[in-house]
């Protein structure tokens, strides 16, 4: 991996478009420079400016630290992103993929209203406010690369795989699972082997499951390939 050095400090680049290991956190570069989400943490070196990605907040880079980045992300890719909240993980693959696309769906009024305020800032966000229970509501947008759902209802599985259609051929997705939201009874790992059953039924590769803890309690992100 590249270094790049200046004042003791090194940025160490990872396998994903400006996405960077520093003092053992990951930071993307901001491709929108001055523009910053609430009150997230910024360093600026070598004229450019970093930010930091909270594994605590954001499910996705629990994921990339908790497998230390086997995931690869390509710059120009087309992602659909279901439950994007207020648009902040969707900020930071926005980073990530800046010249590619990300349509963002998201069913709630009061967090799509903050997810509009990011994508006025980042053109390569698409917000769609829908419910991603309906796909037909969005056909439009046609075929990804990755599929990427967080959305925390006990049906959340069945609404990643009506989604299904839009995933390319070898396309990849990711989704991420809830337990408690699925069966609170229920032991975490039996939900998760059954969610890898289910898709895998659905002639998905599950690669791998991963536990995020401890940065996200009784959640795992199922990975897998079309």
């Amino acid at each position: 991996m590249k270094e790049e050095r200046g004042k003791e400090q090194i940025l160490r680049r990872t396998p994903i478009n400006n996405l960077y290991w520093y003092q053992g956190s990951l930071y993307t570069l901001n491709i929108i420079r001055g523009k910053t989400l609430h009150s997230e943490k910024i360093i600026k070196l070598f004229g450019r400016e970093y930010r930091y990605w909270n594994p605590y907040r954001s499910k996705l880079a629990a994921l990339l630290i908790k497998e230390n980045i086997p995931i690869i992300i390509g710059v120009n890719w087309k992602i659909l992103y279901l439950g994007a909240g207020n648009g902040t993980t969707a900020s930071y693959i926005s980073d990530i993929v800046a010249k590619g696309l990300i349509y963002c769906v998201e069913k709630s009024r009061k967090a799509y209203s903050d997810l509009l305020s990011v994508a006025k800032k980042r053109k390569n966000i698409v917000p769609i406010l829908a419910d991603a229970r309906k796909p037909k509501d969005y056909m439009h947008i046609g075929k990804v690369d990755m599929l990427y759902q967080d959305i925390a209802q006990r049906d959340q599985v069945d609404i990643f795989i009506r989604n299904m259609g839009f995933l390319r051929k070898e396309g990849m997705g990711i989704l991420m699972v809830k337990a408690r939201s699925i069966d609170v009874a229920e032991k975490p790992s039996k939900i998760y082997k059954n969610v890898k059953r289910a898709l895998s039924a659905q002639g998905l590769n599950v690669v791998r499951v991963v536990d995020l803890s401890p940065y996200q309690k009784d959640h795992a992100a199922v990975v897998m390939h079309k």
